[in-house]
């Protein structure tokens, strides 16, 4: 019985929480890409990117924070409200002195319809190319002669 009364409980406030009413005029956040892909960069080499994005709501738009999955992934954020049909970025600056594969998020929270969207960066970055050394040596003749290592 009590197990009867709890069930129905729970369904009673999960319907209250899903019957609260959608603000049909509230701004959206429309991003051109969701995914950056860097490819395959040097190590040091320019991380900053950007995803551009469009508010297609009736009202400003208002990003309220911006995080990204670990230290290496920084984004900055517009700080005041975006109107409708307005565009601007996020920028987002990856440290590209780590060498290997990129797949991080940054986690964006507003108050768009969607008020947490997840976007992602991916790519590699390559450990910069050895340059041959040369070291000089002497030669059974007495000459010198140079060998690349």
């Amino acid at each position: 019985m009590k197990k009867s009364l709890l069930i129905a409980s729970l369904s009673v406030f999960s319907f209250v929480g899903y019957a609260q009413e959608v603000n049909e005029n509230a701004p959206e956040i429309t991003f051109e890409k969701m995914t950056i892909d860097y490819g395959k960069i040097e190590k040091g080499a320019d991380g900053n990117r950007e995803f551009v994005f469009t508010n297609t709501g009736k009202e400003p738009l208002i990003i309220s924070n911006c995080k990204g999955s670990c230290g290496c992934t920084v984004p900055s954020w517009p700080k005041q409200p975006i109107a409708p049909g307005e565009s601007a970025s996020i920028k987002v600056k990856y440290d590209t002195q780590r060498v290997g594969g990129i797949n991080k998020t940054v986690s964006v929270t507003s108050n768009a319809k969607t008020p947490k969207v997840t976007l992602r960066i991916r790519g590699t970055v390559k450990a910069p190319a050895k340059e041959p050394q040369t070291v000089p040596v002497k030669n059974k003749n007495g000459g010198s002669a140079i060998q690349v290592r």
